[in-house]
């Protein structure tokens, strides 16, 4: 009897060099109609890995996160997910790839209950494994406040809640990023501090954020690299220590 043994093939991994960037933002150029909004944005986010970007507002935060996910495509430059190029891709082939958008305005369903909210939202993994796939189980194990309130309409729900399930609704088409658009506006200091947990628990998971904050302190606690923007440009790049210990910077860019 002749033996056959399987043959294993053994891929050597890419050198660090080589390997696509998980998400690569390059020398973007937006404009809304006639009105210029970004002059060369560049940034790279690591699989894990949380970027924020901060600055007062009408600095270009927005413009940005909309520019990557595809609802402002940029008309020069270039942006691309694992490799590849999704500058002019429509928004929902961008949210198949594994993006999520959490928009600052929420843009939950009202007349929906926050349970239709997720269920509407729901795709299945980009890696065709549904064990890794984000439940109704699992978003309310994150936000036990929605367990409770699934069967409320989104439009009865306070600001806090429906940031909540803003979050959990783009969980459920299992993004490997996320952009997260000034999480922390007009909330109570003791609901954005639980929201704060809740990301970082995210962060802990492995997702990859943008977050986009005018909050110091909570964008501090979040972030590995730090971009602070003033007039569509990138003006200061920083880790989060370094930030906290260069008041000049804060006083310049970040005072009102």
């Amino acid at each position: 009897m002749v033996s056959r043994r399987k043959t294993i093939k053994h891929h050597r991994t890419p050198a660090p060099e080589h390997r696509p960037r998980y998400l690569m933002v390059d020398n973007i150029r937006t404009a809304y109609g006639l009105s210029k909004g970004l002059f060369g944005i560049s940034l790279t986010v690591e699989p894990g890995e949380v970027v924020a970007l901060v600055g007062r507002n009408g600095v270009g935060k927005t413009t940005t996160m909309r520019s990557i996910m595809g609802l402002a495509p940029p008309q020069e430059g270039s942006v691309r997910w694992m490799g590849r190029d999704i500058t002019k891709m429509a928004v929902h082939h961008v949210a198949k790839l594994g993006i999520g958008y959490v928009p600052e305005d929420r843009r939950i369903f009202p007349e929906l209950t926050v349970w239709e909210n997720l269920d509407i939202a729901r795709l299945p993994p980009i890696d065709g494994d549904k064990r890794d796939g984000w439940s109704e189980e699992q978003v309310f194990e994150l936000f036990p406040d929605l367990k409770d309130i699934q069967s409320r309409k989104g439009g009865v729900l306070s600001g806090g809640q429906q940031q909540m399930l803003t979050i959990a609704r783009s969980l459920m088409g299992n993004p490997k990023l996320l952009l997260l658009d000034e999480p922390s506006e007009g909330l109570a200091p003791i609901i954005v501090e639980t929201l704060r947990d809740r990301i970082h628990q995210l962060k802990v998971g492995g997702l990859s954020i943008v977050l986009a904050e005018q909050n110091l302190g909570f964008v501090l606690y979040l972030s590995d690299r730090v971009h602070i923007l003033e007039k569509g440009k990138i003006e200061y790049t920083g880790t989060p220590d370094k930030l906290r210990a260069n008041v000049d910077i804060q006083t310049k860019y970040l005072t009102l």
